[in-house]
């Protein structure tokens, strides 16, 4: 697998900033920026999924245009 995709990227960015969201509500007491943080956490892991089966199909492009040149 080569480098990761944009959607990869940006699921792993909300999914950290979600989990900072998360500690921070929990630690000030503030619910709603608890669930605020697990409701990016959860985009982030959709987004990190669906980039991960963007570049999963496109290796898979690619192999077959390799063994059709060979």
């Amino acid at each position: 697998m080569g480098l990761p995709n944009k959607d990869e990227v940006e699921g792993k960015f909300d999914q950290a900033k979600g989990a900072v969201k998360e500690n921070v509500g929990d630690a000030i007491g503030d619910r709603d920026m608890e669930a605020e943080g697990a409701a990016d956490r959860a985009k982030g892991n959709l987004q990190e999924g669906y980039g991960e089966v963007k570049h999963k199909v496109g290796d898979a492009i690619k192999d077959v245009g390799d063994a059709i040149r060979r």
